[in-house]
């Protein structure tokens, strides 16, 4: 759950929050959900009026819900963003460790649930909670590569979440490794691989087994790497900068319904860029994210790339 700060300033000073949901995965299933997918959650929660409002906010997006388990010994994680007026990125702090969430380990996947999903996405941030957690994740990846469904991976790099710089380098990496759809940020893929250019983040992933890497570049759009090859799709206008905060989920949102649609590649990213600007313009992380009535009727594809190669 997110509570974010309504007046600007340090947070200390603020006296006054909003409640809304939050978690890149948190985002990326609303965000799936609101375009027409069947979309299903798992996790953790304490039995308090946070879990009770997150549940009752994620069942209000028809996601389906049942695996997700309420422990009253427990307590539900939550983070709080502050207000910036400037374009730049809030601060965020994060209260995750030692959350119900981060007790989560093997014994709470339903593995036929999960057999039965075609696609899975994963982020970084999840594995970084906990040993378990992390060993979580790579189960989750076993069981849904065994049912022959895809998986797509946002590395979302938390370093306050890890031990060490290292740590999550390689972590993240070894899951990296074995998504078939990669959506790292630049800067994360630089910090990730030690390469600079987008090109050569690409290639390393693809060289590593992705069948597709998009590496997000902000305003100026993104560059992708794929079966059918590479190239830049620019950026989609924004008419003011709010919130930077959920942006890359939403740009995950696009990428994943696009492709799961059978769009082009180009198609997928023109729509990811799309979502991720939509998302720029206001204050909440899923307040952005569009109806499949509102993509369909605002957004138009035009399936121009410019030649990375």
């Amino acid at each position: 759950m997110l509570l974010i700060a309504e007046q600007p300033g340090p947070l200390a000073l603020v006296k006054s929050f909003s409640k809304r949901t939050a978690g890149a995965e948190t985002n990326v299933a609303i965000g799936l959900a609101r375009l027409g997918l069947r979309v299903g959650w798992s996790s953790r929660l304490g039995n308090d009026s946070m879990a009770e409002y997150l549940l009752s906010t994620m069942k209000s997006e028809h996601i389906d819900c049942s695996k997700v388990v309420c422990d009253p010994s427990q307590r539900t994680g939550f983070m709080i963003k502050g207000r910036v007026v400037d374009g730049s990125d809030p601060p965020i702090e994060y209260h995750r460790k030692g959350s119900a969430a981060s007790l989560m380990d093997v014994t709470d996947i339903d593995q036929a649930w999960l057999q039965s999903a075609r696609h899975l996405h994963a982020t970084g941030i999840f594995p970084a909670l906990s040993s378990s957690t992390l060993k979580t994740t790579h189960s989750c990846f076993d069981v849904v590569r065994s049912a022959g469904g895809t998986i797509s991976f946002d590395p979302n790099l938390r370093p306050t979440l890890w031990e060490s710089p290292e740590i999550m380098r390689h972590e993240v990496n070894r899951l990296a490794a074995r998504a078939d759809w990669l959506f790292p940020g630049l800067e994360e893929g630089r910090i990730l691989t030690g390469l600079t250019s987008p090109e050569e983040i690409g290639q390393h992933y693809r060289a590593l087994g992705a069948s597709l890497v998009v590496v997000k570049l902000g305003p100026t759009g993104a560059y992708f790497d794929g079966a059918d090859g590479t190239g830049y799709v620019p950026g989609s206008p924004v008419s003011k900068v709010v919130d930077t905060v959920g942006a890359g989920d939403a740009f995950a949102v696009g990428m994943i319904s696009a492709l799961l649609e059978k769009a082009s590649v180009v198609s997928a990213v023109e729509r990811a860029a799309w979502l991720g600007a939509r998302a720029v313009e206001v204050v909440g992380d899923t307040e952005g994210l569009p109806t499949r009535e509102f993509l369909d009727a605002n957004f138009k594809t035009s399936s121009a790339a410019i030649s990375g190669a």
